[in-house]
């Protein structure tokens, strides 16, 4: 892709301040992380003192100050190197931080984003449940109004960050007989689970934040992969909730959250070509060097034709998902061009981490090099932020209304 099409030298800046980050802090680590699926505390403070859990963020409320592609360059090239850690910046950004922005009020926004944008807290989004999981309009977490605050009792589950958090935008009807239009969003506090992991490395627990009664992590869920990014229950037991902290218009949680999931499919799609294109530089650097009759294996035509697909399938989803990015940035519509980035991306990843391992042979399959965890890590992007299936319904649904216009 020619970088002059979407990146400014202020781009290209950030690319190279996040590619050396990645190689020289996170690379070292990723396969020790992921083998215990213990949270990166230690690279957490560091990438919050580099402005990567705030990118987009004005300066004024503690962010970056920077614009959207860089934020997508942000979890591209992290996850070129580790999901996990790519993940953090993207759950953490536009799940956990975008909707107090851009519903928030002005209070809400000056007391919660500036510990988010920083990185002194993490956040997380509090919309997956049991039996809600594609059909996210059937969510049964609910809140009852009761004098100055909310009562919310439910669960949600798969929730990134549900356990190191202490911010959380959660969903919960507050009016059954609406259906989606009774869903209404909150945001809420608790403690990180991890309190001595967060004092021993300075960020993570604001005691500030008030503990609200009634809400807790629940069960840790242990993953095929992102094992190095922590993702729990979230469970709610008469939990009284200030009324200053309903986000947005009552009845308005649905059509806000879909706005999220649109940007969140942005952010997985640059988070599932970054692993698609380290597993290539994998392959094409094992190639090169690993010698079979006499020659290294690149040389035969087989494996060649492998890989310039995947080169070719790579600069595809440049395209999809720096497109997606700069309608979004430019304040165009994009909820089609998001789902066509996600879903052909995260599928892209799926191959190309698989035929990354074949050409590893034998060694591919064994944890000595990091295309086994690749794979593994790529599997969930094809189901996080609305699965394969639904994308294919919101891209259908996209071309029957241009087609009705």
């Amino acid at each position: 892709m020619d970088d002059s099409l979407y990146f400014t030298e202020q781009h290209l800046a950030v690319r190279e301040m996040v590619r050396s980050f990645a190689r020289e802090e996170i690379a070292p680590v990723a396969a020790q992380l992921d083998e215990r699926e213990e949270f990166p505390w230690q690279n957490i403070k560091k990438m919050g003192e580099l402005g990567l859990l705030g990118v987009p963020w004005s300066e004024d409320l503690g962010g970056a100050g920077l614009d959207y592609i860089a934020y997508m360059i942000a979890i591209h090239e992290t996850a070129k190197v580790c999901a996990s850690h790519a993940i953090t910046i993207s759950a953490h950004t536009t799940l956990g931080t975008s909707p107090i922005v851009h519903f928030g009020t002005e209070e809400q926004k000056r007391r919660f984003v500036p510990l988010l944008a920083s990185g002194r807290v993490l956040g997380g989004f509090g919309l997956t449940e049991e039996s809600a999981g594609s059909d996210s309009g059937g969510t049964r977490t609910t809140a009852v109004r009761k004098d100055g605050y909310y009562v919310i009792n439910g669960s949600k589950r798969f929730i990134t960050h549900g356990g190191v958090g202490e911010i959380f935008v959660v969903t919960a009807v507050t009016d059954k007989k609406r259906g989606t239009r009774g869903i209404s969003s909150f945001i809420m506090t608790k403690p990180t689970t991890e309190l001595a992991k967060a004092a021993e490395v300075g960020v993570g627990h604001d005691p500030s934040l008030p503990a609200m009664a009634g809400f807790r992590a629940g069960k840790k869920e242990r993953k095929l992969g992102w094992r190095a990014s922590d993702t729990s229950e979230l469970i709610f037991e008469d939990v009284e909730v200030p009324a200053e902290n309903l986000l947005g218009v009552e009845g308005q949680g649905f059509v806000n959250f879909m706005r999220t999931l649109d940007a969140g499919r942005i952010g997985l799609a640059a988070l599932s070509l970054g692993l698609a294109e380290g597993a290539f530089e994998q392959a094409m650097r094992y190639a090169t060097v690993r010698r079979q009759f006499g020659k290294p294996i690149f040389e035969f035509q087989g494996l060649q034709f492998q890989l310039s697909d995947c080169a070719t399938e790579i600069e595809a989803g440049k395209h999809l998902m720096y497109h997606a990015a700069w309608l979004a940035q430019q304040g165009k519509p994009f909820t089609k061009q998001a789902a066509m980035a996600k879903l052909f991306c995260s599928e892209l990843a799926m191959r190309t981490t698989l035929k990354a391992i074949q050409v590893h042979g034998g060694y591919g399959y064994t944890r000595d090099y990091p295309v086994e965890r690749m794979m593994r890590d790529a599997k969930i992007c094809e189901i996080g932020e609305g699965t394969s299936e639904i994308q294919r319904v919101v891209i259908a649904r996209s071309l029957l209304r241009e087609m009705a216009d």
